[in-house]
């Protein structure tokens, strides 16, 4: 179960993290009995990230353009999905941005501390620079001082991070979560540290033992999930599939809500039209095993190519768990299935004759991970066409487009 954002801070702030003075605002009205200071910003509080390129977070610096602001928000929907509340939150002057993260690791069954020394909205910095420590033993200081180490941060600012990391760790392991992550952690002029985002996934086997997290899940009737448009007798794992521009022709498929927000970001940026954005998500989830990924990424591919709309497909899968020729492969065996007939009598004598139905859209698959030389081979026999770098996926994603354009 995920957090919003405003709950997430809720566990920070009773875990001693520091959070910027906020509200939680249910109605643009309450924004007339604001009880912190000016300027703010306004958040949109849903389950997707990209809140903030999509304009699902303003500043304000007086009560009308705070109520302005938060008419818009509560009417715009992110990646399909409204907003039941919003956050209100006191600015933060910010010179450094950082990320953090504490995550449940189901392959090797142990807790991982992640860490950046590029956080913020640009995802892709933030993997490129990503550091990691396992905490194959009992927890202790040296953990945090590691990874803090590790992402090259010294002095004061060392210790400040590395207290933020230990009190993030012990919220992990006493309320049984599978995520804890911060993006970003700011820092200002004079080396202060604020978690200005935060996401929270609790783990649904503990729930029981956690009733004040289980009654926190607002998503009761947001947004459509796939299990709700799954063909019949799919066991599927509920991920949210959105429409982004009704008159698209490109679907985009992802691992992780982040990864599809930046995928769908650059086809736009790109002149590209997403149809469809489908998040099937990581490898590392508290309901299912990392070899599930190819189960769901099969399903996906069949969600997206039973729209005749759209012409081709966009792959972008991060496989830190399994090797990339494993994800191939269960693109190759979903390519291979037998072609879809359909049966119509026309004839005077009731004759039955068997026409194909539409081809299948183009696939262009982007993977980052181990073994792409195999990943590679196992697609070559395949229509789908491997890249491995993503502008140029998306380059030769809009070509097909073009291509198969009426």
């Amino acid at each position: 179960m995920d957090l919003l954002e405003y709950q997430a801070k809720e566990l920070f702030r009773d875990a001693g993290i520091p959070v910027p003075a906020y509200q939680r605002i249910d109605r643009p009205a309450d924004l007339k009995s604001l009880t912190i200071p000016y300027p703010i910003a306004i958040k949109s509080q849903v389950y997707m990230g990209g809140r903030g390129r999509l304009g699902g977070v303003r500043m304000a610096s007086n009560t009308i353009d705070a109520i302005a602001a938060a008419h818009t928000i509560f009417n715009l929907p992110i990646m399909g999905e409204l907003p039941k509340v919003l956050l209100a939150e006191a600015k933060f002057e910010i010179d450094q941005e950082l990320y953090l993260a504490v995550v449940l690791n189901r392959s090797i069954r142990r807790p991982v501390l992640l860490g950046s020394a590029q956080g913020g909205i640009d995802v892709q910095t933030a993997i490129a620079q990503m550091q990691q420590v396992v905490v194959d033993q009992e927890f202790s200081p040296f953990y945090a001082r590691r990874l803090v180490l590790k992402m090259g941060l010294s002095g004061d600012l060392l210790n400040a991070v590395t207290d933020v990391i230990e009190r993030m760790y012990r919220l992990f392991l006493n309320k049984d979560l599978d995520l804890v992550e911060i993006n970003p952690l700011a820092v200002n002029t004079a080396g202060e540290v604020m978690a200005l985002d935060g996401k929270v996934s609790a783990n649904d086997a503990a729930l029981g033992r956690h009733p004040a997290l289980a009654a926190l899940d607002m998503r009761s009737g947001q947004g459509a999930t796939l299990k709700e448009s799954r063909p019949p007798g799919a066991a599927w794992l509920p991920d949210v599939l959105s429409t982004v521009d009704p008159d698209g022709q490109i679907g985009v498929l992802a691992n992780g809500a982040g990864l599809t927000m930046a995928t769908m970001d650059l086809v736009c940026q790109a002149g590209g039209k997403p149809l469809n954005c489908l998040n099937i998500g990581g490898e590392t989830r508290s309901d299912a095993l990392p070899e599930d990924l190819c189960e769901r990424l099969e399903q996906g591919l069949e969600l997206l190519s039973r729209n005749k709309q759209i012409k081709v497909i966009l792959v972008n899968i991060v496989s830190g768990t399994l090797p990339c020729s494993r994800v191939t492969q269960a693109i190759a065996k979903f390519l291979q299935r037998p072609v879809s007939i359909v049966r119509s009598v026309n004839s005077p004598h009731d004759e039955v004759r068997l026409s194909r139905v539409k081809p299948f859209p183009s696939l262009v698959v982007r993977l980052v991970g181990v073994q792409l030389q195999e990943a590679e081979l196992s697609l070559a026999k395949t229509p789908a066409i491997f890249v491995e770098d993503l502008d140029q996926a998306i380059t030769q994603t809009l070509s097909l487009v073009r291509k198969r354009e009426p």
